[in-house]
């Protein structure tokens, strides 16, 4: 498949001092839908900013749709459709003229009105921007990106702020678009929007990248495919005895409340029942599920996606 978005090496130092970047390398292939996890701070949204073309880096190289933001900015101007984090926009323009100034930036933008139905914007195409809701304003923030009729979408944190039914709105936008042969770079603190939306997955620490695959090959990276999470009445302070269990491959305790990752849930809950009831404990909860992406970021970052 083509690569339609590339960096290789890529360094951002700031002040002399501080490593935002540390010699991340990625390859995008086009009409995929690519996601970018880590912790604050890890460097995702410094990496998606140099990628725009909105920093520039200390060192590397990016290549996107073959050209470099040094010879060609104008040229992949065009062809780019972005929204940050944080999109401030007039809040003394309708959502009409706003989309109609951004369409305005481009030789073959898409139809304004096409774009305002596309993002259940049409009944507030003549409300002030500042009158709207939040989510209102995100979704806006993403019909800026789409109306210049892009072929790649760059989207940082794209559905903060919605509710549960516009999110799975804008999946349905996001997916719309790579069936047009489109591309998505995104970035997300849900995990439930990353396994469902990204084909491949990158996730990135202290500016490195510690993992990549698709979903489903990186949750294979765990010693156990289920996990057993419980809480206790009372506290066991030996907590080694819950390693010892049989077919538990690791053990994570957030503050009395265990997970265990298991490879048979049905031999270890037998076990696990019979310490409960040995140390004169009582079960406040026991659950158990398959191993998720969220588990794999745990394990491999220390610390949950959303943590602050």
């Amino acid at each position: 498949m083509e690569t339609v978005v590339s960096c290789r090496g890529l360094k951002k130092t700031y002040d002399r001092k501080v490593e935002a970047v540390r010699g991340l390398d990625l390859a995008i292939q086009a009409g995929e839908c690519f996601g970018l996890l880590g912790p604050n701070g890890a460097g995702k949204t410094t990496t998606i900013e140099i990628l725009e073309g909105l920093l520039t880096p200390t060192s590397g190289e990016v290549e996107i749709l073959g050209m470099t933001w040094q010879a060609h900015e104008q040229e992949l101007r065009e062809w780019l459709g972005v929204s940050l984090q944080e999109t401030r926009l007039s809040e003394k323009l309708t959502v009409r003229e706003t989309l109609e100034l951004f369409a305005s930036f481009y030789h073959r933008p898409n139809s304004v009105p096409a774009v305002l139905e596309e993002l259940s914007l049409g009944e507030k195409a003549d409300a002030l921007v500042g009158k709207l809701s939040g989510g209102q304003k995100q979704r806006l923030a993403v019909a800026t990106a789409l109306v210049g009729n892009p072929k790649i979408l760059f989207l940082d944190e794209p559905t903060t702020g919605l509710d549960p039914q516009s999110r799975r709105q804008l999946w349905d936008i996001i997916r719309q678009f790579q069936q047009g042969r489109g591309t998505v770079l995104l970035t997300t603190h849900y995990m439930d929007e990353a396994e469902r939306l990204c084909d491949r997955l990158a996730i990135i620490d202290h500016g490195q990248i510690i993992a990549a695959g698709t979903p489903s090959e990186l949750s294979a990276r765990l010693s156990g495919h289920h996990v057993v999470e419980f809480a206790l009445s009372d506290a066991v302070n030996d907590d080694g005895v819950w390693s010892r269990l049989p077919g538990v491959q690791a053990v994570r305790n957030e503050d009395g409340h265990f997970s265990l990752q298991v490879e048979e849930p049905h031999e270890t809950i037998p076990a696990l029942l019979s310490v409960v009831q040995q140390k004169g404990a009582r079960l406040v909860h026991l659950t158990t599920r398959q191993a998720s992406l969220e588990d794999v970021f745990v394990q491999l970052t220390g610390r949950h996606l959303r943590e602050e």
